[in-house]
């Protein structure tokens, strides 16, 4: 094993490899600030999209591009509560005969806790 490794050489040290015959991709600085006043740029590929928005590498706040680009207005769906789930399967007067019906039928003592339907005349008698 100690004859394969390289004399010198450490883990995560330098490449080896030179830089000649290299070409590198077109480049561009993308300059962006933070509502804190913190500004930075991000080296980015020519063809690559500019976000509108990058978070600061200095307090993580949502930093703007200086160059005048605009994030996108997100569509927001409005949220769905149960009363509107409610309202897509039945109407208003079907919802007022159903509370009416479960209402006489909580009242009649046929549904509902039991401790809220006890006889009326039986009290527990005091020990004597």
């Amino acid at each position: 094993m100690g004859d394969r490794t390289l004399r010198g050489a450490r883990l995560g040290g330098q490449s080896f490899e030179d830089e000649r015959g290299i070409e590198f991709a077109a480049r561009q600085q993308v300059g962006y600030q933070c509502k804190r006043g913190h500004q930075f740029e991000i080296t980015m590929s020519v063809e690559a999209d500019v976000p509108a928005t990058w978070e600061c590498p200095r307090c993580g706040e949502e930093a703007l591009s200086v160059d005048g680009i605009l994030p996108e207005a997100k569509v927001e769906k409005p949220a769905r509560t149960h009363w509107d789930m409610l309202l897509e399967r039945r109407s208003i007067s079907e919802l007022e005969d159903i509370l009416t019906e479960r209402l006489e039928l909580l009242r009649g003592g046929e549904i509902g806790p039991a401790h809220l339907h006890r006889p009326a005349g039986r009290k527990k008698k005091a020990n004597a």
